[in-house]
């Protein structure tokens, strides 16, 4: 099944191209595309809310990269949070909820979060 990927970038680099798939490095939990594409038609507006980066800092986005990767900074986690923590209370799934406590200990360590859509 396809899936999006979340993990922590434990030291973030300017200017460095992240494309590679790679989310056993970054400790990755997945949350299934369908659970993603509830949140996505629930939430669209708050979602494209999200200062966000393609692939590369210079790269500035809204919102996710459904199938691409998308670098979430420490300063739009508690949006991103917010938004899936308020989805969840509707769509009440365990995959959810680890996004949540990836996110959490994302905003705790001021680390941004990597993100690999499908």
């Amino acid at each position: 099944m396809a899936k999006h990927d979340f993990g922590i970038l434990d030291q973030f680099e300017e200017n460095k191209w992240y494309q590679e798939y790679e989310p056993e490095k970054y400790n990755c939990v997945s949350v299934d595309m369908d659970v993603m594409d509830e949140v996505f038609s629930m939430y669209l507006e708050e979602m494209r809310q999200i200062k966000a980066f393609a692939c590369i800092s210079t790269q500035p986005i809204c919102g996710l990269e459904e199938s691409g990767i998308t670098l979430i900074p420490p300063y739009s986690l508690k949006s991103f949070c917010d938004v899936i923590t308020k989805a969840n209370r509707q769509i009440q799934s365990h995959q959810l909820i680890l996004l949540i406590d990836k996110i959490q200990e994302s905003i705790k360590n001021d680390k941004y979060l990597i993100h690999f859509g499908i």
